[in-house]
């Protein structure tokens, strides 16, 4: 009888071409995404002679310095028009798949792999880009690669690894109305912090997971890398399998149907061991927003700011007078009388099709009180949301109707939160100066963001939400 295995030791087996006597594995790599910031591993490339081993297995996308407000034919700042002309040169010379500008399906690359259908359950996916854990929404062990790492893998479609620790996450119950994705992850971070689930392979299970949609586990797994996890993944299930479905790069017919049947087999072995079993009640999960300046940094809308002279341990004290002197904000105040200065939709984490729907069934009728921002997190999100009306709410609410792209959430392409200024967001980092120099990030869900706009202040969505079509 074989040992019973996890998720992650099957992918992991599949994958192993060799292991080292240090215990590094040579992996198989099935997807390389990259980006406009991989320029430096094409630069790496060309100074060595060589070429990219398997440009079809490789796709680039145009998004985390490309402009989501005003022209994208004839980009002002300069250094970004040519990051973007460079990364159109290196896929041309390389015969790689480019979703750039001018491609009606441009968007952020961990919208766009799901979404073609590039992403499939059992893949190997890397990219330079620590959220690259998203993909793992589908069944994949995907994860950020750095700089040289991406050349290594442009060069050999191959990586060597150390194979990570096993963790389950299991969330049981279901989870209140009002109450996302967004806000299981964030009181995931909240209890084990941004290090509990470092060295670890992350899987979501239980019943509550079961029942998310695509949207919302690719927003969980999206969001692992910030409990210090090497990945995060959801075993395949019907969810997985219909969302695959008819898209552009997926199997199609008797390839699909084979294709199902060897996904299905990607599944935890009853009496497989995790390293770490953490478990969760959705029914205590309430909607979540961040006050500091991590994302462990998080409590339920009902909450105050801590009070760092109640806090017994020096250090931990320290942290929580630097963070609410970051913040502008005085010990004890209650979350909901934190004003904002403007609001933000979009990102990785939360700019899907699901996403904008739920913003959009707070803001509709309502006028927001502060300015704000909505960028699809792609092209075909934009025109989805555009035939039903979506931009039309936002707009109607005063808000700004985007392009796709990284935009606000990295703040490296003219999208940015001024100085001192509070953005409620869908993003997932709130790090000090991520949203822009001296901006002030609270993290949430889009319809807490949604919440925030029409109030002017941190709000529990739930009454907004009373008696709307959800």
């Amino acid at each position: 009888m074989s040992e019973p295995l996890t998720l992650f030791d099957k992918l992991w087996a599949a994958h192993e071409i060799v292991r080292r006597d240090d215990d590094e594995a040579l992996l198989w790599v099935d997807r390389h995404y990259v980006h406009e910031g991989s320029f430096n591993a094409f630069s790496q490339i060309k100074a060595r002679g060589a070429r990219v081993a398997e440009p079809g297995l490789t796709f680039a996308v145009a998004d985390h310095y490309v402009p989501t407000r005003g022209s994208r034919r004839i980009i002002d700042n300069p250094e970004i028009a040519r990051m973007v002309r460079t990364l159109e040169e290196n896929t041309s010379e390389h015969g790689i798949t480019l979703f750039g500008l001018d491609d009606p399906h441009q968007g952020i690359v961990h919208v766009v792999g799901p979404e073609q259908g590039l992403t499939l359950p059992g893949l190997l996916i890397v990219c330079g880009d620590s959220h690259t854990s998203t993909h793992g929404a589908l069944g994949a062990y995907a994860f950020g690669i750095g700089a040289s790492e991406v050349a290594h893998v442009l060069m050999t479609h191959t990586l060597w690894q150390r194979k990570p620790k096993r963790m389950r996450i299991t969330v049981n119950g279901r989870l209140a109305p009002g109450i996302a994705a967004k806000d299981i992850v964030l009181a995931v971070i909240a209890s084990i912090g941004t290090d509990g689930a470092t060295g670890h392979a992350v899987e979501f299970a239980g019943p509550t997971i079961r029942a998310l949609s695509m949207e919302g586990r690719l927003t969980l797994c999206n969001m692992s890398i910030e409990a210090g996890a090497r990945s995060g993944m959801v075993a395949p299930d019907e969810t997985t399998f219909e969302y695959v479905k008819g898209r552009p790069y997926s199997p199609k017919g008797r390839v699909l149907e084979q294709a199902v049947e060897a996904w299905s087999a990607l599944t935890t072995d009853d009496g497989a061991k995790c390293d770490r079993e953490v478990e969760l009640n959705a029914a205590d999960i309430a909607p979540i927003v961040t006050w500091g300046t991590s994302p462990q940094d998080a409590l339920p809308i009902d909450g105050s700011v801590p009070d760092p002279a109640r806090e017994p341990d020096a250090a931990r004290a320290k942290y929580l007078r630097e963070a609410l002197d970051y913040m502008g904000l005085m010990p004890g105040t209650k979350l909901t009388n934190i004003a904002v200065d403007r609001i933000f939709i979009g990102s990785c984490t939360n700019a899907r099709i699901e996403d904008l729907r739920a913003a959009a069934a707070v803001l509709a009728g309502r006028v927001s009180k502060v300015p704000g921002l909505v960028s699809p997190g792609s092209s075909t999100v934009k025109r989805q949301a555009e035939e039903e009306g979506l931009d039309r709410i936002f707009r109607d609410a005063g808000l700004e109707w985007g392009e796709s792209g990284c935009s606000m959430c990295v703040g490296i392409n003219g999208d940015v939160v001024a100085p001192g200024e509070r953005c409620a967001s869908t993003t997932n980092r709130n790090f000090r100066g991520r949203q822009g120099p001296g901006a002030r990030t609270h993290l949430m869900s889009p319809a807490m963001v949604a919440a925030a706009a029409v109030t002017g202040k941190l709000t529990d969505v739930r009454p907004l939400l009373s008696g709307r079509k959800v």
